[in-house]
């Protein structure tokens, strides 16, 4: 299996949480060092909580199940300095 087949395979573990909400997520490339980048689909690529879905979603989706991937960077992630952005340190 191809280093994207084993990333789309751990997306497909989370898709349906993204897709519940109206987004999804595409794998763009991966890196010559391993590094996924991703777009962020519909209700996602505008979504405030965008950081969090990346963060606790699918980064942790795709590291648990592909240890060869070094970093997720999302394209299209909403901006950490947004006031409308949804951080982690925000939730506690």
């Amino acid at each position: 299996m191809s280093l994207l087949d084993e990333v789309e395979k751990a997306l497909d573990t989370i898709r349906p949480y993204l897709e519940a909400d109206g987004g999804n997520v595409s794998v763009e490339e991966i890196t010559p060092d391993n590094v996924v980048r991703l777009k962020l689909l519909g209700s996602c690529g505008s979504c405030p909580m965008s950081i969090m879905t990346l963060k606790a979603g699918i980064e942790q989706a795709i590291l648990k199940a592909v240890p060869q991937i070094t970093g997720i960077e999302a394209m299209n992630l909403t901006d950490i300095d947004d006031p409308n952005a949804v951080l982690p340190e925000n939730l506690r």
